[in-house]
């Protein structure tokens, strides 16, 4: 039928020479023939010729040998060399001015900012406190460097300072929250950033971002620190949380049924730290008058509780 005449005809030829296993010449043909409104066969058409030869071989090139010593494994992620001198705040703040300046969109803005998070890395939290006074205004376009390279330090001196900026009221909301987001992925936290940031949790209004990103970083803590239980910064956390729920869970109002629930996700993101709420959980999950997204959620708050704490025997065997 019409429908099944072929509207292009394509045709590739090739002859090829090999020697002593290399390919020494290629030449190809390539025909084209575009058959759309034409008659009888007839159409456009286009012819390609190639050829490849080959003229040399290097020889091998040789390298020098390495010393085994100098070579290590590591992460290729945001790797920087280190430098012997040591950077100053206002070496810091220069480097804000420049990204002010630099165009937004440019592999320059890019270098610069990648500097300025690892000179960030660098200084005390005194000399971060003075950087914060001169460098946070605003560029042209709104932006605010030093707020957004603070999360992508991650030392214990940078977080102390984003507390302190979240509690002064300082910046947007919207900053805030990312805040709250980048602690989660702090590789390696220390006490004292779960001690600084601990407070927060009972500030006024305290969001869902300051709870879940708190104990997020508390969990990853955890991981690495054996008996973190035993710390008192993570107890003065799992205090605070084990307050909000009193007793039992119980809710009065839908204001406190949303806390509540808000506090029992928080308690399953710490984890390992969480052991010692499980007897209160256990309460939460088995009393019948709570409301059953309480119930659930205290159950759900055990999933990062070690199993040696027996939830078993801490639930009712009839529900």
């Amino acid at each position: 039928s019409q429908s099944e005449q072929r509207i292009l005809s394509s045709k590739l030829e090739c002859v090829q020479s090999i020697k002593d296993g290399v390919l020494s010449e290629a030449k190809c043909t390539e025909s084209n023939l575009v058959t759309l409104f034409s008659q009888k066969g007839s159409g456009a058409k286009t012819q390609t010729q190639s050829s490849l030869k080959l003229f040399q071989v290097e020889t091998e090139t040789l390298y020098n040998k390495v010393d085994s010593e100098d070579l290590y494994v590591t992460s290729m992620l945001y790797e920087k060399e280190k430098t012997e001198r040591e950077v100053t705040g206002g070496e810091v703040t220069e480097l804000v001015w420049k990204l002010c300046l630099a165009h937004s969109a440019s592999f320059e803005t890019a270098d610069l900012f990648m500097t300025l998070v690892f000179e960030l890395r660098q200084l005390s939290l005194e000399a971060l406190k003075a950087v914060w006074q001169r460098s946070s205004f605003k560029c042209r376009d709104n932006w605010q460097p030093l707020i957004d390279a603070l999360p992508s330090c991650a030392t214990e001196a940078c977080v102390v300072l984003m507390k302190e900026i979240i509690a002064s009221g300082e910046v947007e909301e919207d900053k805030v929250e990312y805040f709250f987001w980048s602690f989660s992925f702090i590789p390696k936290p220390t006490s004292g950033m779960i001690e600084s940031l601990a407070p927060l949790l009972k500030s006024p209004g305290a969001s869902q971002s300051c709870f879940l990103g708190v104990t997020a970083l508390l969990h990853r803590f955890c991981s690495s620190y054996n008996s973190c239980d035993g710390v008192p910064a993570v107890q003065s956390v799992m205090w605070t949380l084990g307050e909000f729920l009193g007793r039992n869970c119980t809710v009065q109002d839908s204001e406190r049924l949303s806390e509540v629930q808000l506090v029992l996700k928080a308690i399953g993101n710490a984890g390992l730290a969480a052991a010692s709420l499980a007897p209160v959980l256990s309460l939460c999950a088995s009393l019948k008058s709570n409301p059953i997204e309480i119930r659930l959620a205290a159950i759900q708050a055990f999933r990062r509780i070690p199993c040696s704490v027996r939830v078993s025997d801490l639930l009712p065997a009839d529900d």
